[in-house]
């Protein structure tokens, strides 16, 4: 019984000391790293439309009278526009059409009273802008279309569509899904409308009318 003891605490030891060696012999695992992780960065290429809605401010100008004067007012209307993504670069052609509240009038200069209207404006411009995921703020330039009436009480008056220019800046920022709210500002120049007998002036008249526009907007891409 004693020789059986011994010999199975001798086999025993002989395990033990043979285990570590025979775990040195296995082949070593590599560590498993984990995947990298890309984000997703929004992709601003595609087809959109939306409203837009603000205000704007200036100042017009009649050059026979001698008489300048502030104006102000709101406009409302609808936004279409495209946007090519390359890199963090965006290219984009937009359009917008907008009913407007803009006037101002004055006596100085003026006793019977000079005013100038526009209630629409429209604008096709480029945008440049800067891919920061879901920010892009973005610069633009193009042209201007709408309309200038002036008029003094008693007299004919004008109203006429003029063509002039636009340019300025905005941040555009993605919501969610489709979704995206934008706001911009805008200067407006739509140049002179004649006005002189019509306006009660025999000399010729020339009324200007440049406009600030600050404006926010919801917009759906497809």
């Amino acid at each position: 019984m004693k020789r059986v003891l011994l010999a199975s605490l001798s086999l025993l030891a002989i395990a033990a000391a043979a285990t570590p060696a025979a775990s040195a012999d296995l082949p070593r695992q590599m560590p498993v790293k984990a995947p990298a992780y890309v984000p997703a960065y929004y992709n601003w290429t595609g087809l959109y439309v939306g409203i837009n809605g603000g205000g704007a401010f200036g100042n017009s100008n009649w050059s026979a009278l001698a008489t300048s004067f502030n104006t102000s007012g709101g406009l409302i209307g609808g936004t279409v526009g495209y946007n090519w993504q390359m890199g963090q670069a965006v290219f984009g052609l937009e359009g917008d059409a907008d009913w407007s509240s803009l006037s101002g009038s004055t006596t100085a200069g003026c006793p019977p009273g000079c005013k100038t209207e526009s209630n629409w404006l429209s604008t096709i411009r480029g945008r440049l802008g800067y891919a920061a995921d879901r920010w892009m703020p973005y610069v633009t330039a193009g042209a201007a279309f709408g309309n200038i009436d002036a008029d003094i009480p008693g007299f004919a008056g004008v109203d006429t569509t003029k063509t002039g220019w636009t340019a300025g800046g905005g941040v555009e920022f993605a919501i969610s899904g489709p979704w995206t709210a934008k706001v911009e500002y805008l200067y407006v120049d739509l140049g002179n409308a004649g006005c002189s007998l019509a306006c009660g002036t025999a000399s010729p008249n020339n009324v200007s009318l440049k406009e600030n526009v600050v404006r926010g907007g919801i917009n759906y891409r497809f």
